[in-house]
């Protein structure tokens, strides 16, 4: 069982036809406006059906702001690595330090000799691609003094210039399954990226072994290696086998998958826009919270009962999703309880009330000489996390919903399409991101009722009366999410459907930012005194 610790990552697996070049970018866009953090390419030159993938990641990397791009992998013996190292560079100073570089020793070896290429054995395709790598981190480390040299059996570099310097450290993640490959991406790189199609079980262990022993004879720890993994499966009502079945089931074996295996990097192989969606919108944001969860269960120092009180019964820790949060505004110290809620500023945008505040009730009082413990308020601290990067995310949808009114956003769109096309891509864009935040809300929401709550009202009966209107504001914002999506529908139907839209979200914002206020002032205290994690 192994665990890295590393933050976890999302990105997406395209297809990058060259059948229908603007649905290929449409689908890598995709990835970035539902919130995916990496798009990536397969790299098979010789595939006249295919577009070139280091122009169609230029592309790409131009027309979005934030995702990272990748070949998934890059095939080395049609790209010489001097080249290479320089193409990555400039592509990732151009787009602000977005790009990482995966490598492959090569297969297909007729294709590749076809195209011009030197027919390798598996044993000099290893060695070729270490020398690769030395060539590559060499021209990339502008501030060395003198040429880059390197005189390999496969790769002779004999004073080139270094340079230009990568934006930031661009990773070097190997597609590796064999001992010796595994065995180098142990020494020498950033990442570890098999296809999980590609094996066997059993396989991450063992070769998660092999890349640990081999770094830790390179005098680097582990860590130091990324484990990425390339999936793909099916969304399904009911579960029908590995990664087939409902979103509930991906976000399980995914975790299992991060705390058992030590992935930390899920790459999604399919070019359909629906499951980019909900992978990035249900399965992403509750993995997530499933894995941060389960690493701060494992890294609590066992406590020593208090004396004359009975021990409560260990709970499983339990998911609760939500998209990656800012730090909390609450410095968490020892002594009296720390952690702020926030405040209900009393700011309404709409007219409407969808439930009146004065009857909501209140649970008991803090005991004013009880001290807390960090590790007692830390879960207080998180559930602050948490309604911060919602707050953060409603934001974004005002600017967003303002950027699409004055006609602002997807400039690149605006660009290659008639003026008509540039607004339905633009209004496409919105949608798409309404639809995933209403549904990082939802399952928030979902699992607090199923799981969080519960385990308060059976620590606390006191609770019960806050825990219940708690539940009952869920289901009036769910509605309230339900209109957002009728005027979502609305506006892209009719030229006149924003002033509905703009109701719509202010509604959901003056009914959210008031029901996360509630909740944090009546339970971060709770949280701590119970013990709840």
């Amino acid at each position: 069982m192994s665990d890295y610790g590393h933050d976890l990552v999302f990105g997406s697996f395209v297809t990058p036809s060259g059948g229908d070049p603007g649905r290929t970018v449409g689908v890598a866009v995709l990835a970035e406006q539902v919130g995916l953090d990496l798009v990536t390419f397969q790299d098979h030159p010789y595939q006249p059906a295919f577009l070139d993938t280091w122009t169609l990641l230029s592309f790409v990397a131009a027309r979005t702001s934030r995702v990272h791009v990748a070949a998934n992998v890059t095939n080395l013996p049609l790209r010489p690595p001097a080249v290479l190292a320089r193409s990555v560079a400039s592509l990732d100073l151009l787009s602000g330090g977005r790009v990482s570089l995966g490598l492959g020793a090569g297969a297909f070896w007729e294709a590749i000799e076809a195209m011009g290429g030197r027919r390798l054995t598996p044993g000099q395709g290893v060695r070729a691609l270490e020398e690769a790598i030395e060539v590559i981190r060499q021209l990339w480390d502008a501030e060395a003094r003198g040429g880059v040299r390197v005189d390999g059996e496969f790769y002779r570099v004999l004073g080139a210039k270094r340079g230009p310097a990568p934006a930031h450290a661009v990773p070097i993640w190997l597609g590796a399954y064999k001992p010796r490959m595994l065995q180098l991406t142990g020494r020498r790189a950033d990442g570890w990226l098999p296809s999980l199609g590609y094996l066997q079980p059993g396989d991450l262990a063992k070769g998660n072994a092999i890349i640990d022993d081999a770094a830790q004879q390179a005098g680097r720890a582990p860590q130091d290696v990324r484990r990425l993994l390339n999936i793909a499966g099916t969304f399904s009502a009911r579960g029908r086998g590995e990664l087939n079945g409902p979103a509930e089931q991906w976000v399980q074996e995914l975790a299992e998958l991060a705390l058992g295996e030590g992935v930390s990097t899920f790459i999604l192989a399919s070019d359909d826009p629906d499951d980019l969606r909900r992978f990035a919108g249900e399965v992403a944001p509750a993995v997530r919270e499933l894995v941060t969860a389960e690493r701060d269960r494992s890294a609590e120092p066992e406590r020593t009962p208090e004396p004359e009180r009975t021990p409560e019964p260990e709970l499983a820790p339990q998911p609760t999703a939500a998209p990656p949060v800012r730090p909390s505004r609450a410095t968490v110290t020892g002594g009296a309880f720390a952690v702020v809620p926030t405040p209900d500023d009393g700011v309404r945008r709409s007219d409407q009330q969808v439930w009146d505040e004065s009857t909501r009730p209140t649970g008991p009082a803090p005991d004013p000489n009880r001290t807390y413990t960090p590790h007692e308020q830390a879960t207080g601290a998180h559930l602050v996390q948490i309604h911060d990067g919602l707050r953060g995310e409603l934001a974004q949808i005002h600017d967003l919903i303002e950027q699409v009114a004055a006609g602002e956003i997807d400039a690149g769109a605006a660009r290659s399409h008639i003026n008509t096309m540039t607004m339905r891509q633009n209004r496409w864009t919105l949608g798409v991101y309404c639809e995933s935040y209403c549904r990082i809300v939802t399952t928030h929401h979902t699992i607090e009722d199923q799981s969080f709550f519960p385990r308060l009202r059976a620590r606390d009966p006191r609770l019960g009366p806050v825990v219940d209107r708690l539940e009952q504001e869920h289901h009036v914002i769910h509605d309230v999410l339900e209109g957002v999506d009728r005027a979502l529908v609305a506006y892209v139907g009719s030229p006149d459907g924003l002033a509905e839209l703009r109701a719509a979200v202010d509604l959901l914002t003056d009914a959210l930012l008031s029901h996360l206020s509630y909740e944090e002032r009546e339970l971060v205290e709770p949280l701590a005194r119970l013990g709840i994690a």
